[in-house]
């Protein structure tokens, strides 16, 4: 064998080890590592995040979700659910049990400011949001009207949230001023004290509403 072949069979050699060291240590030993770390460090939010009632998954306090009845109207959309808290529209699609907060379509509607298709789903929003709640279509916050860019967002403003309170409270038979106080007691405020704005998650919101209902 020549210097040349054995020079080369050292080189591949080389590369095989080189291959099979970082394979192991990027592919195996890392990866356990890091997943270690975040099941003791962060165990919940490695975990998804979610929240569980009666030992049963309900959701996942990162990402927002359908509250509707079985009920259909004419176009074949779920209607929403009057005795829960509603969240944000969302882009992914249409409002079909389908595409209506389904991962494999979070995103945003990308359309432009200018849209017609965009200002004539804004104002119908308003119309129905406004029908729901039984309260002036002037009265309906932006984040009702206007889905967010993943399309899942789990938060609403509080002002959404009271806006809808009274509906919630006569639907589940609850006075009014206990779901006006859920409200303000699941407020979260800014990050920091200055970052972002104040936010109610609606699944935490809804869970408890559950739990004021069962008394």
């Amino acid at each position: 064998m020549n210097n040349s072949v054995r020079s080369t069979a050292r080189l591949v050699g080389a590369g095989l080890r080189a291959l099979l060291v970082l394979t192991l240590v990027c592919g195996v030993i890392y990866p356990l590592v890091v997943t270690g770390i975040a099941q003791v460090a962060f165990h919940d939010k490695a975990n998804g995040s979610e929240i569980k009632v009666g030992g049963k998954s309900v959701g996942s306090e990162r990402l927002g979700q359908s509250y509707t009845l079985d009920e259909k109207d004419k176009a074949g959309n779920p209607l929403p659910d009057p005795k829960f808290f509603q969240g944000r529209p969302s882009a992914a699609g249409p409002n079909t049990e389908n595409t209506q907060y389904k991962l494999l379509v979070s995103g945003a509607s990308n359309l432009a400011a200018d849209s017609k298709v965009l200002l004539d789903s804004v104002q119908q929003r308003r119309a129905d949001v406004a029908a729901f709640n039984g309260v002036s279509p002037a009265a309906v916050p932006t984040d009702a009207l206007t889905a967010s860019g993943s399309g899942v967002d789990p938060d609403i403003s509080p002002e959404y949230a009271r806006l809808q309170a009274d509906r919630v409270a006569k639907a589940n038979h609850l006075p009014a001023d206990e779901v006006r106080k859920l409200v303000d007691d699941h407020t979260d405020g800014r990050i920091l004290g200055f970052m972002g704005e104040e936010r109610v998650n609606v699944l935490r919101l809804n869970v408890a509403l559950r739990e004021l209902v069962k008394g």
